[in-house]
């Protein structure tokens, strides 16, 4: 067999490996069960995807036969063939092949045509090029997992697969908003848009907004049980809604008895001509360098003694610090809510007794998924947010978040990620209705993005994602609402 090379470093490489690897598994499944038994790809787990096989619970050896029906496969070194086919005929073929979700996705497809993959005569539809043959996949891994197992993948440096390495608390949280998705009835792409068809869109926004206010109300209720805890340290990746949180943990906190006051780390940037800069000469907004350190120490230092404090305010259009006189002074029963992308890391806070923190972790982790075999890219939803949000508050265009996201994301991966399993508790912050909101702001703004331009390639596959789902008014939308800190209309002033 040829040897062939795959760059993991590519972005559209790497994501062509990944959904030819997941056919590969599909078309393994169906040599050794027929079609008896369906994939499910659920959610991303490390550098892999979580699996469940439906009403089957494969075990060690039964997975070891996948593995090498897999790789015998890989070593007959068979073409992936793209196929153009009618729309309704794509239809037609998921639905003989029980891929509900993909065949209910299709009906909102404005084209009438579509491409898709066949490999060995099981034909599927993957959003996306694939890698030209077998022979290219056989840097992959399985492990069983929970009641189902991880499809593994090399790290973006070489083509090794690495031991899974992740956190149940992370599973657990997935699982949860997995849950969450049922009970609202919508699990994919297609039913949402359904459900929006059907005139439910409000109803989802509701339902999904007290599932969430329920959760954190729970999550006041474990820091109020406890008197030590003074500071509630919050963080998470960029544009997971830290802000809207810590403000609607706030609230709760308040039923709860206490006094709450939002501390935003972002206040404690340093003015923009002092940040560090990156090995290209860039800013570096996400390392801990970023942040005034020492003055938010001494701040809340003083604080703790019951000195009356001037707290900066960060004008991200200008690039200054600023103090527009809001003056803090603590009582009694007071607490500080801490957030911001360092919130977990001891460093920021090396003067604050360790005993005495609550530390929440972030995230937005999707709860949809495109359908059987694709989940929906938690960081493509981020992304969004943050173009988006960018936009309005920080006169920032699509074009230049796009520019920055690769310093973000190793930020992320550098600053924050290593922190997440020292949580007390994860919070999920996806909302499940969120991209259809946010297709209307999004799509003017990644449209600007002109040919010539470097991100114009990652701006036309945002585009091309969003064109799945349908739009959905922001009329229902609460004005305490987490996705208001990127619409606008927030009640919290983000």
């Amino acid at each position: 067999m040829q040897e062939y090379k795959v760059d993991m470093t590519n972005k559209s490489e790497k994501r062509a490996y990944r959904r030819s690897v997941i056919l590969l598994m599909e078309k393994a499944i169906c040599n050794l069960w027929d079609k008896l038994v369906h994939v499910h790809v659920l959610h991303s787990l490390g550098e892999g995807y979580y699996c469940e096989l439906e009403d089957m619970k494969i075990d060690k050896g039964q997975l070891q036969m996948l593995k090498d029906e897999m790789l015998a496969l890989v070593e007959k070194d068979l073409p992936i063939v793209k196929l153009t086919v009618r729309t309704e005929e794509a239809r037609s073929i998921f639905h003989e092949n029980h891929m509900h979700e993909k065949e209910r996705l299709m009906k909102f497809r404005r084209s009438s045509r579509v491409n898709l993959h066949c490999l060995d005569g099981m034909m599927d539809y993957y959003y996306g090029p694939m890698m030209p043959s077998t022979g290219y996949l056989k840097w992959f891994d399985l492990e069983l997992y929970e009641d189902g197992f991880v499809l593994m993948y090399p790290g973006k440096n070489d083509m090794v697969v690495e031991p899974l390495d992740t956190s149940n608390k992370l599973f657990q949280t997935l699982q949860n908003s997995k849950g969450w998705s049922k009970m609202l009835g919508v699990g994919s792409v297609g039913a949402l848009n359904e459900a929006i068809t059907q005139g439910r869109g409000n109803e989802i926004i509701l339902l999904q907004e007290a599932l969430m206010e329920e959760r954190i109300g729970a999550i006041a209720s474990k820091i109020a049980g406890d008197e030590s805890k003074k500071f509630i340290m919050i963080a998470g990746p960029s544009s997971s809604g830290k802000t809207t949180f810590s403000n609607r943990l706030s609230i709760q906190l308040s039923a709860k008895g206490l006094t709450p006051h939002p501390i935003a780390l972002d206040d404690y940037y340093v003015d923009r001509e002092k940040s560090p800069r990156d090995e290209n000469g860039n800013y570096d907004f996400e390392c801990l360098e970023a942040i005034d350190v020492e003055l938010f120490n001494n701040d809340m230092v003083r604080l703790l003694k019951g000195e009356e404090v001037d707290m900066p305010t960060f004008n991200f259009k200008t690039g200054k610090r600023e103090y527009r006189g809001k003056k803090l002074k603590l009582g009694e029963n007071d607490i500080l809510v801490i957030e911001g992308i360092h919130g977990l890391n001891d460093k920021l806070s090396h003067s604050l007794p360790t005993e005495s923190k609550f530390r929440i972790y972030i995230s937005a982790l999707t709860q949809l998924n495109i359908d059987e075999h694709s989940p929906l890219p938690t960081t493509d939803g981020r992304l969004l947010r943050r173009i988006v949000r960018d936009a309005r508050t920080r006169n920032t265009t699509a074009q230049e978040t796009l520019a920055m996201w690769y310093s973000v994301r190793r930020g992320e991966e550098k600053y924050i990620f290593p922190f997440q399993e020292s949580a007390d508790v994860m919070f999920n912050s996806a909302l499940v209705y969120e991209l259809a909101v946010l297709k209307t702001f999004a799509e003017p703004l990644l449209f600007q993005v002109q040919p010539d331009a470097p991100e114009y390639e990652e701006a036309k596959r945002l585009l091309k994602f969003l064109d799945y789902f349908l739009p959905l008014p922001t009329e229902g939308i609460a004005q305490n609402s987490l996705m208001r800190e990127f619409i606008g209309g927030s009640c919290f002033h983000v």
